[in-house]
């Protein structure tokens, strides 16, 4: 259950957390004409900051124009100032947001092009995703029996609320049969990315992830990851990945926003090295967590900070 804020940015002004309503025949309760994203706030040594905040919102903007959301009205900037006055209006030091653009009420029917797109920012306090001891213990997936969703099916560069009936199918079959989550394989049989993360194997030294061609969300965290890499001199790979290269691989670890840098124990019940975290994953882990926490100089320029909210006085 989330734990409601004050206030949520809607179309430009601020509303009350439970006047946050659509009807129930807006556009996207039938179709799922919605883009999103989800971007996480830390608490760092310097105060609140919001991680890769312009890429977030360039990848939103994206999602709406691959969808033809030709109304959507906000600028790249005014999206960013929105999120960090969402952030400080609700005086959060640490939090999870969640911007979305939905097709709203207007007309009936699959095409949607005349429904208003109301754009909505929340935000809310939201901890480890799968759960706080699986960053340093890792947690145990499967392979999923469902298919990513395929090239020119669904656009898988778009963050869209209709890819993740996919993702939603991927997940529970996962829980339901006692796994934490599931690895879905592209329409080739290739490893794709997880249900809402992105996927990294390490062999011999080397981090291989797929390539953006096979159905993969080109995550914010993702491209993180390749970038601190890069800093710490460690090879990458982006590759097509046979789904039993999990099986053989030293290590293991997906990302994303919401899940950060989480290790992989085991696939299908195999585990993965010698099933706990390896030693890559950790030392990717330690630089990640140290950026964000503003522990180690941000020299990407990847934190936003935000502005400290004073109360009205009366």
């Amino acid at each position: 259950m989330l734990k409601p804020t004050e206030k949520i940015w809607h179309n430009g002004r601020m509303i009350n957390w439970d006047d946050a309503k659509i009807h129930v025949l807006s556009h996207v309760v039938s179709y799922g004409s919605s883009v999103f994203e989800g971007i996480r706030c830390y608490e760092t040594t310097g105060g609140p900051a919001i991680f890769r905040l312009h890429e977030h919102v360039r990848r939103m903007r994206d999602s709406a124009k691959i969808y033809r959301m030709d109304t959507f009205k906000f600028t790249q900037a005014e999206l960013a100032q929105a999120m960090l006055d969402t952030v400080s209006v609700n005086n959060l030091r640490s939090c999870y947001l969640r911007p979305i653009a939905l097709r709203g009420y207007g007309e009936m029917g699959v095409n949607g092009s005349k429904n208003p797109v109301d754009v909505y920012i929340a935000c809310w306090e939201w901890g480890k995703y799968l759960g706080e001891e699986a960053i340093n213990s890792g947690v145990d997936v499967c392979i999923s029996s469902w298919t990513r969703i395929a090239p020119n099916t669904l656009p898988a560069l778009a963050k869209a609320g209709a890819n993740y009936m996919n993702s939603q199918l991927i997940k529970m079959e996962a829980v339901a049969n006692g796994y934490a989550e599931g690895i879905a394989l592209d329409d080739s049989g290739h490893v794709s990315e997880g249900s809402g993360e992105n996927i990294f194997v390490i062999r011999d030294g080397k981090i291989i992830t797929p390539p953006i061609g096979a159905s993969v969300l080109p995550g914010i965290t993702r491209d993180t990851i390749l970038a601190l890499a890069r800093d710490m001199d460690i090879p990458i790979v982006e590759q097509i990945i046979p789904r039993e290269l999990l099986y053989i691989a030293d290590e293991v670890f997906f990302c994303g926003t919401a899940v950060e840098v989480t290790p992989v124990r085991s696939v299908d019940r195999i585990p993965v090295g010698n099933g706990s975290r390896g030693p890559m994953t950790e030392k990717i882990q330690t630089e990640f967590f140290g950026l964000v926490s503003g522990k180690i100089a941000d020299r990407h320029g990847w934190l936003s900070p935000v502005p400290v909210h004073e109360p009205a006085h009366a």
